[in-house]
This record gives C-alpha cells, structure tokens and sequence, in this order.
C-alpha cells in the first residue's frame, strides 16, 4: 500500500476519531480514547500509541472497536497494531509467554510493559524492595537467589516483579524471562497432566533464565502443583537460573506449604515492603498525573487523596481515576472542591472510619491459619494464646471499647486479662522483632480496610 502524505493521515485520524466517538460514546472517548495518536508505518499498518500507564488496558478493552473503526475509513487490508513507545514506532520487546510453549510479545506474556523502575516511586518503606530488585534485574542468578517481596496487597510487590522482567527483557541480551502467578502455573501444570505434555511444560519454565512468581501463598493446599513447583524451584537454583517470588506474608508464616519449599524461599533475600508515607503518595499521585497527562488545576488535589488513602497504593490511584472521570463527565476542573465530593468529605473523615472488634478477630485469625472460635475459646495452647493477645492489644488500640467489652468479646474474659494480654504484648514487641512484623502486617490491612471504607 502507498505511504500516504502527513496532511492525508491526520485527516483519516480526524474521520477515525470520529466515528470513535459515536461508537463508544463521548464520555468514553474523553476518558480512554482522546489521548491515542495514530502514525502509519510501511506494509499498511496503522501504528496507534497512548500513554503508558493506560496502553496496556487500552490494547486489550478497546482494541476491536479501533481496530474497526480504523478500517471503516481506511479499508479492510489496514492492519492496526499498538506500538511500544509513545509517540516512536517500534516492536514491544518479546518475553516468554504464560502459555507454555508458545511466543508473544512482553504484554501477552504477563508482563505490563508500564511496572517498569522507572516508574516506581521509592520512599522509606520500599527502599531495600527496590534497591534489591534491582540489583537482581541487572546481575540475575548472581545478587540475591531467590529474591522474596512480601507486602499486603496493592503495595507494589507485583510493580516490582514485572519491573525486572522488563529491565532483564531490555538490557539483558536475549535472557528469556517468564512470568507466571501461582493460578496459571497451577493451570498450565494440570493442563499438561491432562494432554500429556509434561516435558514440554517443564522445559518451558526451567529453561527461563529469570523465573517470576506472583503470589506464592496459593500454593497452600496444592500438593500436586506445589511438588512440581519444588522440583521446578531446585533445577532453576541449581542451574543458577534467577529466581523472584511475591507473597503476602513471611515464607514462615505460610504453614501450609511444606517446609522445605519456605526454607527454599528464605534462602536468599526476603524483603518486605511497608506502606508509603504521605510524601511518597503525594509523589506517586503526582508521577500518575503527569504520565496521564491529568490537569490537576490545584495541587492541594493530589495532598487530599494522600491523606484520605494511606495504606494501599491501587486505592490510592483509584481515587484519583474517580475524579478524573468525574472532571470529564461534569468539565468540572480538577481541584479542592470536586475532590472533596468525590470522595465524600473531608480527609479526617475517611481515616477514621471505626474497625470493629469482630473484624480484628477475623483478620488476627486469618493471619495465624486460626478460626474465630479458637481465638475466643478458652484453650491456652501457644498457637492460640499468643494470637489473643495480639487480637486483644489491637481491640484496645484500634476500638473505643472498654475493657469490659473487649474481655466479653472474647470469652467473657474480665478487664483484668485484657490489661495482661495487652502488657504481654508490649513487652513482647520490645524483644521480638517477628512479633512486631506481625502485629504490623495485621494493623496494615485493618487500615487499608479502613481507607477502602472511607473512599
């Protein structure tokens, strides 16, 4: 096909954006659409890019829709295609797929062409996460093998793992990488039981040079995926192949999985990762603006978010997705006022939302693989006791209630159990460094519950 003239492709784009817009509908455009630029490319193929935070996302929801409307007024031998680079034409680099076996690009492989270093703002809490990430991006199999991250959810754990697959797929002359959660390894292993295909399944993932696995926890109660996970761990680690796991607890703290797979995971770095403080999410909120190319008409926008979210990076940028969606709809500007609306009020208002004693049961329990009702029973076994008090000491720390009501909560217990359970794990604290790592990952996830209640 001939290479039209530059004043003949941006009228096709005027007439292509067009027909987007009665498509998909105006307020849909606004949002996702406007900012796609289009560039033609030798072979008639329609190159379209749009900003990397949301290229991704765009590909895959909006990709039919432009790829018909590009042909409705170019014709029907029009290929479209997203490129790689804003506003460059170029191939996305290339990764090993999660379908074992197969080829594809670094997005249809798993990873998100935007969790890139880059990208990733560091504060206190992330900063040993990052600076080992990295170190292992640039020298894998040789920094730290295997590198464990642990973090609560929506902390940026998973930013990470795609950021070295990312970095290892740019600078790493043709190292393949394969990133996979612990679901579509479970998936991919049972469907090659099914088809007969073991080999195959397992030269796909131990011939990876950099193995990436998100979410190990699911491995519990998995016997079958988790023996082939074993045997997949040691021939990579052996090989001196790079190994990175994401979890959302401490390899110790997953009781059931076996213990020689926690002892594999504790065997080179474990790094954690602690929520950002406010002038880390007022940064990630102005990096998120500005790759969105969001007008945020006043700053103190971006300071009202980072106060109302405080332990969840995803909800943190959720709030401010909300807004903009609510400046495109309304043409309201983006400033104090509409924030305030969208989100309902002032900042003090959405930190505070009450936590319950049940609820502390409940998260408490969960993290100690207990029930509720063992919490509450009267057994003193240490698997129990210990978690009491934790529950106990959070229930006078985060609640209002009186002693009296917290002991009933728990057994009927009277207020002087209470201030013992409570001196008990004060003093715990002081001396024991993975007590404190507890009762810090339990108060992280009542707070990001309190911050999802509040937006």
């Amino acid at each position: 096909m001939e290479l039209p003239a530059h004043d003949e492709v941006a009228a096709a784009w005027r007439e292509i954006r067009a027909e987007l817009r009665r498509v998909v509908g105006e307020s849909t455009y606004e949002i996702w659409l406007a900012p796609v630029e289009m560039h033609w490319s030798d072979g008639g193929i329609v190159l379209l890019t749009a900003p990397p935070a949301t290229q991704p996302w765009i590909a895959k929801r909006f990709g039919p829709v432009l790829e018909a409307c590009v042909r409705a007024v170019l014709g029907d031998e029009v290929r479209v295609a997203f490129t790689g680079v804003h506003g460059e034409a170029g191939p996305n680099p290339t990764a090993v797929p999660d379908s074992a076996g197969d080829s594809g690009s670094a997005t249809t492989g798993g990873l998100n062409p935007r969790y890139t270093f880059d990208q990733f703002i560091i504060g206190d809490g992330n900063r040993l996460a990052h600076a080992a990430a990295l170190a292992v991006a640039e020298l894998p199999g040789q920094a730290y093998n295997p590198l464990f991250l642990y973090a609560p959810p929506g902390l940026g754990k998973t930013h990470l793992l795609h950021a070295i697959g990312n970095y290892v797929l740019a600078f790493a002359g043709g190292a393949t990488v394969r990133y996979a959660t612990v679901e579509s390894f479970t998936n991919h292993f049972i469907s090659a039981l099914t088809s007969r295909s073991l080999e195959r399944f397992k030269r796909a993932y131990r011939s990876a040079d950099v193995l990436l696995i998100d979410d190990v926890q699911f491995l519990a109660s998995k016997a079958k995926t988790e023996e082939e996970f074993f045997h997949t761990f040691n021939a990579l680690y052996e090989d001196g192949r790079q190994l990175v796991l994401t979890c959302d607890r401490l390899p110790r703290q997953m009781l059931a999985v076996e213990e020689r797979l926690r002892e594999r995971f504790e065997a080179g770095l474990v790094a954690d990762i602690k929520p950002p403080d406010f002038a880390t999410r007022v940064a990630i909120l102005r990096k998120r603006a500005t790759l969105d190319r969001i007008p945020v008409a006043d700053s103190s926008v971006l300071d009202l978010i980072a106060e109302r979210v405080t332990h969840n990076v995803r909800i943190l940028e959720g709030a401010l997705i909300r807004i903009v969606a609510h400046h495109s709809l309304s043409r309201r500007p983006i400033d104090l006022g509409l924030a305030e609306s969208v989100l309902g009020g002032s900042a003090a208002g959405a930190t505070n939302a009450p936590v319950s004693i049940g609820e502390i049961q409940a998260v408490v329990a969960a993290h100690f693989d207990l029930t509720v009702s063992e919490l509450t029973s009267a057994s003193r076994e240490a698997r129990v006791a210990w978690p009491r008090q934790v529950a106990t000491h959070l229930a006078r720390e985060l609640t209002d209630a009186s002693l009296n009501s917290i002991g009933e909560a728990f057994g009927g217990r009277n207020h002087t159990t209470v201030l013992h359970a409570c001196r008990r794990v004060t003093e715990r604290l002081a001396s024991d460094q993975q007590a404190g790592h507890d009762v810090d990952d339990i108060s992280n996830v009542l707070r990001a519950s309190q911050a999802d209640r509040g937006c």
